[in-house]
């Protein structure tokens, strides 16, 4: 008969019970500190917790209206889509990763360009799209970056670029890892034209990446404790057979050891930014 008994679960609180009433989307838990957040309310603040202040990550979609002035941002080149030179396949084809990453971040691409407004300052706005494919940079991340950058240049508009990437993108082999050269060779054209260029590094910001562009800001600004770096903190580990230091490739250490130039609370960046443009004659 103990076949078709059942032990009595646990009576929940009324918490707990008026919780599981609810849509899923309603609460959100903090990764961070386990607190459970009003979803409402986790809106209202940018998307950091009210408990530990630790930075969700925000798509570009959410991350946009945060630093562009309202109704100023025009995106660039959102025609370009990725294509597969390389007929590339591992569990699945390159292509129908692609078309499901379309479908399931609602973007084109892995980053959105475009001219915008900051505080009435124009300004060339590049923001990563971390749901598609972990923001990794193929040759369409790297041509849109290119000709952002180029419009800034010939436009004379102070570039910003947040990044939030897994790096390279695999499946198109060198062609990705050729992006590196050609942002930065970019970049180095708009210093020589001594227009500035902003970098803000966010959660995550690694691989070709952070071993490029991200790091050659004039100005380098990242969110807190980002994880920033080239390779996880596993496989360094795992090279040098060393234990890593507490808070190794998070924003604060890089601040500490000379690789940032400030750490900035999200519902602050936009005014540090428009400070930093006034500083440069914008």
């Amino acid at each position: 008969m103990g076949w078709f008994s059942r032990a009595k679960a646990p009576k929940p609180s009324l918490e707990e019970a008026e919780r599981s009433q609810l849509p899923d989307d309603i609460w959100t838990k903090c990764p961070e500190c386990s607190a459970i957040l009003y979803t409402k309310e986790l809106r209202k603040t940018f998307g950091v917790c009210l408990k530990c202040s630790y930075h969700f990550r925000l798509t570009s979609s959410q991350r946009i209206p945060l630093l562009a002035d309202r109704h100023s941002f025009v995106e660039l080149d959102s025609h370009l889509h990725a294509a597969d030179p390389l007929n590339f396949r591992d569990t699945k084809k390159y292509k129908e990763r692609i078309k499901k990453a379309e479908k399931s971040s609602g973007a084109s691409e892995a980053v959105v360009t475009g001219r915008a407004r900051l505080l009435n300052i124009p300004v060339m706005l590049g923001v990563f799209e971390f749901t598609f494919l972990g923001g990794s940079m193929g040759s369409v991340v790297g041509e849109k970056l290119a000709r952002m950058i180029e419009v800034g240049r010939e436009e004379k508009r102070p570039v910003i670029i947040v990044s939030a990437s897994g790096g390279a993108r695999m499946q198109e082999g060198i062609l990705s890892l050729m992006q590196m050269a050609k942002v930065s060779a970019a970049l180095a054209r708009l210093g020589q034209a001594r227009i500035p260029y902003i970098s803000v590094l966010t959660d995550p910001t690694t691989g070709g990446v952070a071993a490029s562009f991200a790091m050659l800001g004039d100005v380098i600004l990242a969110e807190p404790k980002a994880l920033i770096g080239f390779a996880g903190p596993r496989v360094i580990e795992q090279t040098i057979r060393q234990k890593l230091p507490e808070g190794f490739q998070r924003s604060e250490f890089l601040l500490e050891h000379g690789m940032l130039d400030r750490i900035v609370p999200r519902a602050q960046m936009r005014d540090e930014i428009a400070l930093i443009l006034k500083n440069f004659g914008f």
